[in-house]
């Protein structure tokens, strides 16, 4: 079985890329529940973990804290995250800035944003944030693992998921 790049960006319609070794696209969806959660949530946790592979190379997008519906969000990035550890399956975490700095955009980016600097970086389309964010997610996987081209901003972002900066503790004052 050939290694594949996996992004999935969790959400109430989770984005789900697969890209091959050479970065051709050989899935990409938007991964809906059905009924009413907590059946929904569930359903999206279930699709996701069938779509993967044991040999697959996963990246999943971090946690937005600016969200609205952060505890939904939360439920669905927790049971995903749990069901690829119930299944031995690593994958690294890729902070949503770091996801909109690799296209080009900047951290601060809008989806808009990403949207034009990932189809003028590779060519994808989709009418779906989710799916457009997990194939920038997938190309993150494909270029920690095979020599592919990256501009200073791609390497950047690549140098810090691979050697992330150590957080210093902080002092307790003593009272």
């Amino acid at each position: 079985m050939s290694r594949r790049y996996i992004g999935i960006d969790p959400s109430t319609k989770t984005g789900f890329v697969a890209l091959s070794p050479s970065g051709s696209l050989l899935d990409a969806r938007e991964i809906e529940g059905k009924g009413n959660d907590p059946r929904r949530m569930y359903s999206i946790i279930q699709a996701v973990s069938e779509a993967v592979k044991p040999d697959d190379v996963i990246c999943v997008e971090g946690f937005g804290f600016a969200s609205q519906s952060g505890f939904l969000l939360g439920g669905i990035g927790w049971g995903i995250r749990m069901e690829l550890y119930r299944r031995d399956l690593t994958y690294t975490e890729v902070a949503p800035a770091a996801l909109k700095k690799f296209t080009g955009s900047g951290g601060n980016a809008s989806k808009e944003q990403v949207a034009v600097h990932t189809w003028k970086s590779w060519g994808f389309e989709c009418k779906s944030n989710n799916v457009t964010d997990a194939f920038v997610l997938a190309r993150i996987a494909l270029a920690m693992h095979e020599p592919v081209m990256l501009r200073k901003h791609q390497s950047q972002v690549i140098d810090v998921i691979k050697n992330p900066p150590q957080k210093m503790k902080k002092e307790r004052k003593k009272a």
